[in-house]
């Protein structure tokens, strides 16, 4: 029980620096934590506006453009800061009661913490703007931020790893993902692309979560082509393929 108390007490300071260092002690950095999605969906709003007449789903293109765009950050936001967890706490790492696991968890509190707040945020200004109320099934996006943490938290797992080991495999990686932020559903509806454009685009976790997402905002949508089972299976593969590669890789960890 002290183990975890020790553990627990640490991964609580760590949230402490890493919220310190990364918003600083002045409110700006937090404003920017808000501003930066909000700028987004606004521009996108703005550019699609601009060429129809209403979005694909619903009637409010800031709504739809948001449920996209926090829908994915559940997952990109996390998973770009998790990555670095371990190196940007290296020297923390020399103290025998820190852990590597510890600066991971710490991360994803954090982030998790602050994309609710964001979407919380957004949501609630949106929804001022509308003529109806918001329709909110919140286990529908629950559900969605737990299945984009558990990607996340896969994918900065075995990160953290290969980083270290190869390079190269951050450049690639970086390269590789970039495009995510076009073919995961922000812009689109999945399900309405002909075949076999859907069947391709289906193969991304990412659109399964975005999709499960809008389900909480939009209850007239079926998300025709949604699977929980391909969601969770590729999410708990990562996972595990992940962790284990992370705790066989002591040495590496703590730059040894």
């Amino acid at each position: 029980m002290s183990y975890f108390l020790t553990h627990i007490r640490v991964v609580a300071a760590l949230v402490v620096r890493e919220t310190s260092t990364r918003f600083g002690s002045k409110p700006g950095g937090y404003i920017w934590a808000l501003l930066d999605p909000a700028a987004h969906i606004a521009f996108l709003s703005l550019i699609f506006m601009a060429i129809a007449r209403t979005p694909a789903l619903g009637h409010s293109f800031p709504l739809f453009f948001a449920t996209g765009y926090i829908g994915f950050q559940f997952y990109q936001a996390a998973v770009g800061y998790l990555n670095t967890a371990v190196t940007s706490n290296r020297a923390l790492l020399s103290y025998p009661n820190v852990a590597p696991f510890d600066t991971i968890l710490a991360r994803y509190i954090l982030q998790l913490g602050t994309t609710i707040v964001v979407g919380f945020c957004v949501f609630s200004v949106i929804g001022l703007s509308l003529r109806s109320p918001l329709t909110i099934q919140w286990h529908f996006i629950i559900e969605a931020a737990f299945a984009a943490s558990l990607l996340a938290l896969g994918s900065a797992f075995a990160n953290n790893i290969l980083f270290q080991k190869f390079p190269l495999y951050e450049k690639f990686y970086g390269i590789v993902t970039r495009p995510l932020f076009l073919v995961s559903g922000i812009f689109f509806l999945p399900d309405a692309l002909p075949h076999p454009a859907r069947d391709i685009v289906m193969l991304n976790p990412l659109v399964h979560v975005v999709m499960l997402f809008r389900k909480g905002f939009y209850p007239e949508y079926r998300a025709i082509g949604y699977d929980a089972g391909y969601l969770y299976g590729f999410a708990l593969s990562l996972l595990l393929g992940g962790m284990f590669l992370f705790t066989s890789s002591r040495k590496v960890l703590r730059g040894r």
